[in-house]
């Protein structure tokens, strides 16, 4: 079995051989099955497929850490390394959007400014 924090020290070229050979060892399983060969073997397809499932997931890390170091500098960041939110959030309007008042908004708070009241204790 792989694990996930020894799979990220490899290249790109090391963790798709990796990936060919899981592969290739899964198709065989596969035929082991069919063929009604040993339990162990049956057995051992789960593992299989979870350690394609690691190896996937840290590749594909991997290459969207790269897309965010080659993005870094742009105006624009790519839609899919964009934070996700909800679609309410994105189209909502940003704090200084949210700040700003129009010029007859200013007028009347110029003119009727809020009246502060001395209470008596």
């Amino acid at each position: 079995m792989v694990k996930a924090y020894e799979l990220r020290g490899n290249s790109k070229e090391e963790l798709l051989k990796m990936l060919s050979e899981q592969r290739k060892e899964l198709s065989e399983l596969a035929v082991a099955k069919v063929t009604g060969g040993a339990a162990s073997k049956i057995a051992k397809i789960k593992s299989v497929r979870k350690n394609i499932a690691r190896i996937l997931t840290v590749h594909n890390q991997q290459q969207k850490e790269g897309l965010r170091k080659a993005a870094a500098g742009s105006k624009y960041l790519p839609k899919d390394l964009r934070s996700k939110k909800t679609r309410a959030m994105r189209r909502a309007l940003t704090k200084a959007e949210l700040s700003k008042k129009t010029v007859r908004q200013r007028k009347r708070e110029e003119a009727h400014p809020e009246v502060k009241y001395a209470v008596k204790a």
